[in-house]
């Protein structure tokens, strides 16, 4: 049984193609990661962020830091 990654027809590296695919769908999976957990601590009040640790400035650090680890 071929797999997407042992198929080269007419010069088309499929592996190069599925590395793409994997790779949007990280990034895709990463940014929507980013998106909710910026949505929800923006709809919390400013005295449960402080109950948190967190100033309405920081959201989107934080947001970043859950996303992509960084």
């Amino acid at each position: 049984m071929a797999h997407a990654s042992d198929i080269r027809v007419a010069g088309f590296d499929f592996s190069r193609f599925a590395n793409l695919r994997e790779t949007l769908a990280t990034r895709f999976a990463n940014y929507r990661t980013y998106r909710a957990t910026l949505n929800e601590l923006s709809d919390l009040s400013d005295r449960e962020l402080a109950d948190l640790g967190l100033a309405r400035a920081n959201i989107k650090s934080v947001a970043y830091q859950a996303a992509y680890g960084n």
